[in-house]
Formats: C-alpha cells, structure tokens, sequence
C-alpha cells in the first residue's frame, strides 16, 4: 500500500461506478508513491474534491454515465484543482471523443482493455508533465490536431521562433520530434534539469502551455525537423 506520504502523488478518481472506483482505489494504492485522495460519481461530487484537495492527478472514465462526457468538464476540474493534470480512462473505442478529450486539456489517455501496469506509466509520466497516447492515437491527434480550422486560434505566429536562441531552437526541434527530456539531454551533453528550464523559456517566447501544443504548432508551422 502507498504510505500516503507528502511525497505521493495525489489522485482524484471520477467514475459513476462505485464498484469500478473502488477497485481503481485498490489498484491505485499497491503502487508506491500513489495515494487516492478522492473519488466522485458526478463532476459536480468531482468539482468540490478537486477544489478542496487540489489533486495532481484527476483520473476520469469519458463516459460519465447520466452526467454526460467528461469532455464537458475537464477544464473546469482543471481549473478546481489549480492545475491538475487529467488522464481518461476508458473503453469507449471513439477516435473523435479522445481527439476532443486531449484538444479541452487531456493530457493522457488509457484504454481499460490495456494491462494496469500501462496505468501506473500513465500516471507517473502524466505528472512528470509528459503525455501519455498510444502511438495511433497520438498520430491520429496530431494530424486533425494540425488542421488549421480547429488549431487556429491556438497556434502562435510564426515570428515566435525567432525570439529562441540556438540551443532553445534545438531544444525545440528535439521535442518536436518526440523526444523526452532524458533523450533530449544526453543528445545535447546537458542535464535534465537544463531541458526543463530551457522548455519553460521556449514555452513562454512561443505561448504555448504544454509539449503538446508544442508539437501541433511545429507541425502547423511545417518546423517538424528529421532527427540526425
């Protein structure tokens, strides 16, 4: 079981079935460093525990039962949480449905035919600030993602990259590329913590809030650069 230290990393599960969440709860705290903090049947139930225990990790089922989708409030349980990355959970086989669930913030998404173990790599990359999608979903996103009719009001300008210094613009085209911190930083002879800090000025000279939105607007401005 998690010692629920302040070390772990706090969990919110939101599934309208009591079986299906405490069987998540029990599965969720055998592995070490996790702690359940919370669970909601509704996104209203959802909503107050996420204001009130600010979770870092919101665990949500896209179907919600007579709620609805959790499409219609994960930006709101973000916002509650101040900040809480979301994974969804689900076994709703609907290419469009995910698309839309990583386009409202997203930032992970595991089927429940998937071995619990692809859970537990979820939840520890999610919160690492790193998405987590299969290979096909992740291309599929990433190619309607790139259309301009649902990227324009989200994508930079352009002029953006011109503001990034040679090693930020590397840093760039690493990500870009798929790459994570740890690849990124034995490819450049620095350390992790350097890919972070150069991350978070590239985000900020760019406007974009995540690594995700940092690909779609590679791919949108056609930056996307063959690895050497």
């Amino acid at each position: 079981m998690s010692s629920g230290g302040k070390s772990s990393i706090r969990v919110l599960l939101v599934d309208p079935q009591k079986i299906v969440r405490a069987g998540l709860r029990l599965l969720i705290e055998s592995w070490p460093g996790l702690k359940v903090i919370g669970e909601a049947g509704t996104p209203v139930e959802a909503h107050v525990i996420a204001a009130r225990e600010k979770p870092q990790i919101i665990l949500i089922d896209l179907d919600l039962g007579r709620a609805g989708s959790a499409i219609d409030c994960i930006p709101d349980l973000q916002e509650a949480s101040e900040g809480g990355r979301i994974i969804v959970l689900t076994s709703v086989n609907d290419s469009d449905a995910h698309h839309q669930a990583i386009l409202v913030g997203a930032m992970g998404l595991v089927l429940k035919e998937q071995a619990p173990e692809e859970l537990r790599r979820a939840i520890l990359k999610v919160h690492s600030g790193e998405i987590w999608l299969n290979r096909k979903l992740a291309t599929g996103i990433i190619t309607k993602m790139s259309q301009p009719s649902l990227w324009e009001k989200k994508t930079p300008a352009s002029p953006g990259i011109s503001l990034l210094t040679a090693r930020e613009r590397e840093v760039f085209d690493l990500v870009s590329a798929g790459l994570k911190n740890k690849d990124i930083a034995g490819r450049l002879f620095i350390s992790e913590t350097t890919v972070r800090h150069h991350l978070t000025t590239i985000f900020s000279k760019l406007e974009v809030t995540s690594r995700f939105e940092l690909i779609i607007f590679a791919y949108r401005q056609k930056l996307v650069n063959p690895l050497p």
